[in-house]
């Protein structure tokens, strides 16, 4: 169908398998044999390899980033607004590539996977991962599709982390490093939300240590609630009272009702949770939290950012959002001045938005996207 797609998306995209025998040693230790990596490519690798941008996916992220996987979906990929054909990722300059994590459940190895050891499914045995596993894993796919030097990493979030990760652990792989509403390592408040949220999980009969998938069960309500957590920490106060403010979905307080008062903002969070916990994995949930927990850029730098920043040799962008408090621009500010003092070259930019952490994903914000789109073409392929 000709007209099946917008004129300015990827259009039709099939997901590819990569498989990896070598053996991976992770940063706990434990080893993993072998593993499949879920990809997504968008745009063309040109001659020289020269033209190649990853993007590293946040918490609930996945492979899928662009286009549609059949004529008759209409959902285009999570970051569809901004990859395609003259979009700020423009795909008739560059060759994207968006992957799964190794840890997630849209098809990379993850704790749905069967371990071979077993037979069974990983579940919570699955080992715990840092950032510095999928940024390895990252490089290695990187290695399999003949590329040497990204044009740019890019990620919002703990896509960012991974982002960051890139320009120490392979600082002459990548030329720009793209790091979007993100962190050096979470406040002490951020890890108690997460740990929040894991809480809820676990107090889920049906989450069986982790090990539901054995005896046939999900635990879908404790799931539900780590997402509608989750949820309220990606929007803002200001955003929610725009959207929602006090409106009632259904009941009044008018003397004499006796059905129930339910505010808006409650419909539109459990319908959050309920959409959430039928396509998301509570174990990926829980191990991808943790790696957020863990995330600390300059541990191995004796604390000290600059010192980590002066492994560095790509440039930078940094953008934060005025409204998002989960990762508030004060977090993207103190990377900023790492930076500064390690001597990298960087831009940063403060974008006015009511949409809080999300707003990395938002579309239809044109100092943003105007942004975004000016730097991404000023790289050289």
């Amino acid at each position: 169908m000709a007209n099946a797609f917008p004129e300015n998306s990827v259009g039709l995209v099939r997901p590819e398998v990569f498989h990896f025998d070598t053996p991976l040693t992770l940063a706990n230790g434990r080893q993993l044999a072998h593993y499949d990596l879920v990809v997504e490519t968008y745009g063309q690798l040109n001659a020289a390899k020269s033209n190649g941008v990853l993007i590293c996916h946040a918490l609930s992220g996945h492979h899928h980033a662009a286009g549609y996987h059949t004529e008759e979906d209409r959902k285009a990929g999570w970051w569809d607004h901004y990859i395609g054909p003259g979009k700020p990722i423009d795909t008739n300059r560059f060759f994207v590539v968006s992957l799964n994590n190794l840890g997630g459940c849209h098809g990379s190895t993850g704790p749905q996977s069967i371990n071979p050891e077993t037979g069974e499914p990983w579940g919570a045995d699955f080992p715990t991962l840092r950032v510095r596993d999928w940024v390895a894993t990252q490089h290695r796919l990187m290695q399999r599709l003949g590329i040497s030097q990204w044009a740019a990493v890019v990620g919002g979030s703990l896509g960012g982390m991974q982002a960051m990760r890139w320009s120490l652990e392979y600082p002459d792989c990548l030329r720009h490093c793209v790091v979007i509403a993100s962190a050096m390592k979470l406040s002490a408040q951020n890890i108690a939300f997460n740990e929040t949220a894991r809480q809820a999980i676990f107090s889920d009969p049906d989450f069986a240590s982790g090990h539901y998938l054995k005896q046939g069960s999900q635990p879908t309500r404790g799931l539900s609630v780590a997402r509608m957590i989750g949820h309220i920490t990606y929007l803002s106060d200001d955003g929610m009272g725009k959207k929602f403010g006090r409106e009632l979905r259904s009941g009044s307080f008018e003397q004499g009702n006796e059905e129930p008062v339910e505010f808006q903002i409650e419909s539109y969070l459990r319908h959050q949770g309920n959409s959430f916990s039928k396509t998301f994995d509570a174990n990926t949930y829980v191990l991808m939290t943790r790696a957020l927990d863990y995330f600390d850029l300059a541990r191995e730098y004796n604390h000290d950012p600059v010192a980590a920043f002066r492994n560095a040799k790509s440039k930078f962008l940094v953008i934060s959002f005025t409204s998002d408090w989960r990762f508030s621009p004060e977090r993207s500010r103190e990377i900023v001045n790492a930076l500064t003092r390690a001597g990298r070259d960087l831009a940063y930019a403060e974008i006015e938005s009511p949409f809080g952490h999300d707003a990395f994903l938002v579309p239809n914000q044109p100092r943003y996207e105007a942004l975004f789109r000016s730097y991404m073409q000023g790289i050289s392929i």
